[in-house]
């Protein structure tokens, strides 16, 4: 029986328009409204705020309003969908610049009194998808440097509660041919159909 989702999308490549992560996000997008889904899509190259923790976490800055916005779908959402490009084996610094700045105690998580207690996940309840592109194949990139999506997928996403955490990793991106490229735009279409 098709129980609908409440879906939020998070682009993170800085490019909204003319991308090869910003098309799956489209198509992905278009097949969990097709299927009545509620969605929600934010483009973090869209949003305005400063990526830089000037003084790292000793003091606390104030988040702007996008990434109050943000939080909100977070909170909000059922299925967290986040794509992004390989970037130096590792996302984009303006996507991480925006972890760093909201990803925070009292939203994600919170740690216990006594250091040996460990911390309570604030973000129960959700599951996520990350897609990620690289020009190189997935399989070379964990080879040469490891699996790169355990920065998001476990240090951010699942250290906050949210899982499972499921991984897509789409290589050889900017050299596809297109007809490979509307094979993946029906795996997307499929993918949001299913809010998976």
């Amino acid at each position: 029986m098709f129980q609908p989702k409440k879906i939020f999308i998070l682009l993170g490549h800085p490019d909204s328009v003319d991308s090869i992560s910003s098309r799956f996000a489209n198509s992905y997008e278009q097949g969990a409204r097709s299927a009545g889904h509620a969605v929600k899509r934010l483009n973090v190259g869209d949003l305005q705020f400063d990526p830089i923790l000037h003084k790292g976490y000793r003091l606390r800055q104030n988040l702007e309003p996008d990434l109050l916005s943000v939080q909100e779908n977070i909170k909000w959402c059922d299925h967290l969908v986040i794509f992004y490009p390989t970037w130096w084996s590792s996302m984009p610094a303006l996507l991480k610049g925006m972890f760093d700045r909201m990803w925070l105690p009292g939203f994600a998580y919170k740690f216990h009194q006594s250091k040996f207690t460990g911390w309570t996940r604030l973000l129960t309840g959700r599951t996520a998808r990350v897609v990620i592109t690289s020009n190189t194949y997935p399989i070379l990139l964990r080879l040469l440097y490891g699996d790169t999506s355990k920065v998001l997928t476990r240090a951010i996403l699942w250290f906050a509660g949210i899982s499972p955490v499921r991984v897509t990793k789409i290589g050889d991106a900017e050299k596809m041919a297109e007809g490979k490229r509307v094979k993946w735009d029906k795996r997307m279409v499929e993918m949001g159909k299913r809010g998976r």
